[in-house]
């Protein structure tokens, strides 16, 4: 009996082995007898998901017995090679993911998990649920409205406009024309580096409509023939055309616009000025034109506005950027109140364009001496009101340029630039972000279903903002 015992407490302890890491297989027909009948005649203990895949090992049931029989039993099975049913069986050669061993398993495991899912999200709080939308990225956010409708309803949720307006903003994309197709605009998505080609079919189709300014998500774009205004959002769709102007100068004029608080929901501002000094502002709220007043006295007419630099907007005051005299002439869109500034460009210095990046006034533009030419940017320092040089282009993308004419246009001057850089064998893109001196280049804006590189004519940076409505 004291024979009995210890084998009675061996099994134990290989029971308690086998409830750990496997359970007993079916019955085989190779089996010895007492195996068969220890199956047939008890059920199988109840497995766990873990041992339904892994049949491991076979252990008899010992009730009753003599020692000398289950001594005599394990003798002969291991004579006649049966104890490898005692061992490890070796893994399936073909092994299954996890995930697919597992699946289905459970039966009722699914239901409860979607349950569960189902009662913690109908107490999830609607006010910290838009605040999470608002910070998704642009290209997520358009993915989840297509949802339900109520998602997409968010977009003319007031709530929700002012927690996209809370959200800080990060680097703007580019709204783009290229010479190859002037009716239909691109954009940049510097975070993704991936070009969008949006239908803008609420747009004059038989117009050539150039992109001039923005402020809060809205692009305003100006007709070649400087006489009507447009301005969208590029994302959504929002569409408006402005009234006619009621000072008719249709020669070329430079353009900024504003908003009126830290969003376009609260409405914005748009500004044009000619070079003879006439001048028009616009409100969208009132919907009209008007004009505030006249130009100072000090200011010396003509303007000599440099039109290939776009305005810069700093808390409300619009910047342009004159060639005679050389600086800056600013326009306060609350007061009201014009200013000049005489800064002396630095030498050598062509296709300068004005930037802007946290309230500090940059300058950027081609630096060319002999046969090298390189991009240079400068800092306005406010104190000397002169020209700080605090970057340029590394060195050896400027070889690129050696002996050749090279034009710069900027398509965005918000704290990340875009430049186009061209010349008759070249076309480059690149861009610059004045915060960490950062330079990158650009992929190729290709159309859809097209094989060609386009050139593009002109561009501005905006803030994509899906709740701006024009």
């Amino acid at each position: 009996m004291e024979e009995l015992a210890m084998l009675r407490q061996l099994i134990a302890q290989l029971q308690d082995f086998l409830q750990l890491y496997g359970s007993p297989p079916p019955p085989s027909s190779d089996l010895p007898l007492y195996l068969l009948h220890y199956h047939h005649s008890r059920p199988p203990p109840p497995l766990l998901p873990q041992q339904e895949e892994h049949h491991r090992w076979c252990i008899p049931h010992i009730d009753d017995g003599s020692a000398d029989d289950y001594y005599s039993l394990v003798m002969a099975a291991g004579k006649s090679g049966n104890s490898k049913m005692l061992e490890p069986a070796k893994p399936p050669s073909n092994k299954k993911a996890r995930k697919e061993r597992y699946r289905g398993k459970l039966p009722g495991t699914t239901h409860e998990t979607d349950a569960m899912e189902q009662e913690i999200w109908k107490e999830f709080p609607e006010d910290l649920f838009e605040a999470v939308i608002a910070r998704l990225p642009i290209a997520a956010f358009f993915r989840f409205r297509s949802v339900c409708q109520k998602w997409n309803s968010l977009l003319n949720s007031e709530s929700f406009s002012q927690l996209c307006a809370e959200v800080p903003q990060v680097n703007p994309w580019f709204y783009t024309v290229s010479h190859e197709n002037l009716t239909s605009g691109a954009m940049y998505d510097p975070s993704t580096k991936k070009w969008h080609h949006p239908t803008m079919s609420f747009l004059p189709t038989k117009m050539t409509l150039l992109p001039v300014a923005s402020a809060g998500g809205l692009v305003c774009f100006l007709d070649i023939g400087h006489r009507n205004f447009y301005v969208c959002n590029p994302l959504t769709q929002s569409f408006r055309e402005l009234p006619a102007r009621s000072v008719k100068v249709w020669s070329r004029v430079a353009v900024g616009m504003t908003l009126n608080g830290k969003s376009a929901c609260l409405g914005y501002k748009i500004l044009w000025v000619g070079c003879d000094g006439e001048y028009e502002v616009y409100d969208s709220v009132k919907n009209s034109w008007s004009q505030p007043g006249s130009m100072p006295a000090d200011l010396k007419l003509p303007l000599s506005l440099n039109f290939w630099s776009q305005a810069v907007s700093i808390d409300g005051t619009l910047y342009f950027m004159r060639s005679d005299p050389e600086g800056i002439v600013s326009y306060d869109m609350i007061t009201g109140v014009w200013k000049q500034f005489i800064i002396p460009t630095p030498l050598h210095l062509s296709d300068q364009t004005l930037a802007e990046c946290e309230g500090r006034i940059m300058l950027v533009g081609l630096l060319t001496k002999n046969a090298a030419t390189c991009v240079c940017i400068w800092e306005l320092q406010k104190m000397t009101l002169l020209w700080k040089e605090v970057d340029r282009m590394p060195n050896i993308w400027c070889l690129e340029f050696y002996g050749k004419h090279i034009r710069m246009t900027c398509l965005g001057n918000k704290g990340l630039l875009m430049l186009s850089l061209r010349s008759r064998q070249m076309n480059r893109l690149v861009t610059y972000n004045v915060i960490n001196g950062e330079w990158l280049k650009v992929p190729g804006c290709i159309v859809p279903q097209g094989r060609k590189r386009q050139w593009i004519a002109c561009g501005t940076a905006f803030h994509p903002c899906p709740t701006a409505t024009a």
